[in-house]
């Protein structure tokens, strides 16, 4: 089976303005968005105005939302679940009128994060919160994608595993993000990591980093192993989306920043990866 690569990106790392944002993928030739921000506001706290200003603005420039990069999940794991929940109802209704059933999320903060030497702890809460949320979307038709990032308890590529294939519901798949993982310590990422996760990934972030010093960098300039990632899933025939999220100016806790020159490096660089690998992006 051949494999399909859509290219998208978070908008809100080159700019506020929903259509700056829009224009400047455009001219990249990027025809697909990872909503998470725009004018200033996260898209969960988005009212029913700003979600249609949304879809109408996407709607005038031809782009699609490719993913609600939503925050949930960044939330302190001893917290009632309910918060969440009715977060989630905030972000379906978030997709409905932007068209969009692909919602990211996290996997929750241990009560200390100093050190993630006791994270093994959480994983059964984790794992039973997940599966509140999980349970959701499967009613209303959406699909979660759990994200690896540092301070949370999916943070290494064991306890990912642990909990995604813990959940093992066609209405939750993972992203990958060879950047994040490096930041937490993860060597050879993709030769590990790829026999572990290899077949429950539905998304990809696309960014590297050295795992020296953890700075981010463009795909294929860094240790995440990018081109090893894309050979295999080409292999694999994924059909799915690769969405630039390259944290290139700032990291910051619920979003980041690489300005349109950024964004512009971002893309030559994934397309140089794509290339050298023999994967064929569709737009």
């Amino acid at each position: 089976m051949s494999a399909t690569f859509r290219i998208s990106a978070f908008g809100d790392e080159i700019a506020p303005d929903l259509d700056e944002q829009l224009t400047t993928l455009r001219s990249l030739a990027i025809g697909y968005l990872d909503l998470r921000g725009a004018w200033g506001k996260n898209v969960l706290h988005m009212d029913d105005d700003d979600l249609t200003r949304v879809a109408q603005t996407c709607a005038n420039h031809g782009v699609k939302v490719a993913c609600i990069g939503s925050p949930i999940g960044k939330s302190p794991i001893a917290e009632p679940i309910d918060f969440e929940v009715e977060n989630l109802r905030r972000i379906f209704r978030a997709g409905e009128v932007v068209e969009c059933r692909n919602v990211r999320l996290f996997s929750f903060y241990p009560p200390d994060t100093s050190t993630n030497e006791r994270y093994d702890e959480y994983v059964a809460t984790a794992i039973e919160r997940l599966q509140t949320l999980t349970d959701m979307a499967a009613r209303e038709g959406f699909t979660l994608l759990l994200e690896n990032e540092k301070g949370i308890v999916t943070d290494t590529l064991a306890r990912c595993e642990t909990v995604v294939k813990a959940i093992d519901h066609p209405s939750f798949r993972f992203i990958w993000d060879s950047a994040n993982f490096i930041q937490v310590g993860e060597a050879k990422v993709v030769e590990r990591g790829w026999p572990m996760l290899g077949e429950v990934i539905g998304y990809v972030h696309v960014k590297d980093a050295v795992l020296s010093d953890g700075h981010v960098v463009p795909a294929g300039e860094g240790d995440g192993q990018l081109p090893q990632l894309f050979s295999y899933l080409k292999e694999a025939g994924y059909q799915g989306t690769v969405a630039l999220e390259p944290h290139l100016k700032i990291a910051g806790h619920s979003t980041g920043f690489s300005g349109a020159d950024g964004m512009r490096i971002a893309a030559e660089a994934l397309r140089r990866v794509m290339a050298d690998t023999g994967c064929v992006e569709v737009r």
